[in-house]
């Protein structure tokens, strides 16, 4: 706690806005950043360092401090844990530790799939091995959980990468697959289950939302609220959803991804679809929300904006595709990463959408970059990248 509030009055004393990324697509899973300071347009490489392994996991930001995890071995069996210093690359600490879950995974993803997420105090590092560890800001082990051990039946042949989100003292973990699938709300200071659900048994990459006081749950048959603490249904949609890209808050509106996008406005435990456009096709990447506007990046490697009023199309923007990771954005502008490591921004508020600048990391990359302190965090198969 004393790193973070000396964070906060450095902050003040030199009139900087700094806003953590702590999670799966930052604040709220919105992939939006809050601060003031966005990246500038030119922005270029400010430092790279060496992973030994790969990851789809993608980076969150602590203060001044920037955490990633990967795995390696022959059969993905040491799980990593990286600090790194964000002003420098630099490296804090690491922790390795071997799995004691299943390592099946396919070829494209890996074992290191789940983002960590952070309270600010602590750092909670879940892998596809079902194996979740909570370190403090330091590197100090606070307590572990082989979930396998747990629940031996919760695993996915093609790996597990839904990501843990924590709000009001509880850290949300969750596996769902065509066994034992299941989530559970856990306390952050000891790991222990403060509650746990049953799932839908079917296979389930999409992380959830925080949302309105609660944890939006996306699986095949719909969406599921719950309150963080308990365990308790908010409400219920149960129209369907996809099981890859995940529905985002904006607002009083959830956008469901759902028959392309579906516009979801709960009321007294009930929920009212105020719009549907099945047009809105997301691929792998997760919809956001910016402004007035929802961007949809569809399999073909499209953008799509519409009115996130009614879910009219705006226009389309052709990028250099494919992707695997989800858009995020700052500010006016918008940022992906493809599949072969060509970072794009875009300019959404151009007649028709702009690509105003590439930058050619020249790896693979699957993953969502974060944004904090006016730049951008983006790891690769090999690499964690800052761009400013």
């Amino acid at each position: 706690m004393k790193t973070i509030l000396t964070g906060l009055m450095l902050c003040v004393a030199t009139g900087a806005v700094h806003a953590d990324w702590l999670q799966f697509r930052g604040p709220n899973a919105t992939a939006v950043s809050t601060e003031a300071k966005v990246p500038a347009d030119d922005l270029k490489i400010a430092w790279s360092a060496d992973l030994p392994g790969r990851g789809l996991s993608a980076p969150i930001v602590v203060g001044d401090r920037v955490f990633v995890t990967c795995s390696s071995g022959p059969g993905q069996e040491t799980l990593h844990v990286f600090c790194f210093n964000a002003a420098d690359g630099s490296k804090r600490w690491e922790r390795a530790m071997r799995t004691t879950g299943r390592t099946m995974t396919h070829n494209k993803t890996c074992v290191a799939a789940n983002t960590p997420c952070s309270d600010g105090e602590r750092v909670f590092a879940l892998f596809s091995s079902n194996d979740l560890f909570a370190f403090d800001l330091d590197g100090n082990l606070l307590w572990l959980r082989g979930l396998t051990f747990d629940y031996p039946n919760a695993s996915n042949s093609l790996g597990m990468s839904q990501s843990p989100v924590v709000m009001d003292g509880t850290l949300v973990v969750q596996s769902e697959n065509d066994s034992e699938s299941f989530v559970a709300g856990l306390d952050v200071a000891t790991g222990r289950n403060k509650w746990k659900l049953e799932r839908p048994k079917a296979a389930n990459w999409t992380s959830a939302t925080v949302w309105k006081n609660a944890v939006a749950l996306q699986s095949s048959k719909g969406i599921l609220a719950v309150e963080p603490a308990t365990g308790k249904t908010v409400w219920d949609y149960s129209d369907g959803a996809s099981t890859i890209p995940s529905s985002v808050g904006a607002g009083e509106t959830l956008y469901a991804v759902s028959h392309g996008i579906t516009a979801l406005a709960p009321e007294k435990g009930s929920v009212t679809q105020l719009w549907r456009n099945e047009k809105l096709n997301s691929g792998t990447a997760s919809p956001l929300v910016l402004g007035d506007s929802i961007y949809v990046v569809n399999g073909a490697g499209v953008l799509i904006k519409a009115s996130a009023k009614n879910g009219d199309e705006a226009w389309k923007l052709r990028m250099k595709g494919p992707f695997s990771g989800s858009p995020v954005a700052a500010g006016k502008r918008i940022y992906i990463v493809n599949e072969r490591g060509i970072f794009q921004v875009i300019d959404p508020e151009a007649p028709e959408g702009k690509i105003l600048k590439e930058i050619e990391l020249k790896e693979t990359v699957l993953t969502t970059p974060a944004i904090s302190g006016g730049a951008l965090y983006v790891r690769s198969d090999g690499k964690l990248w800052k761009l400013q």
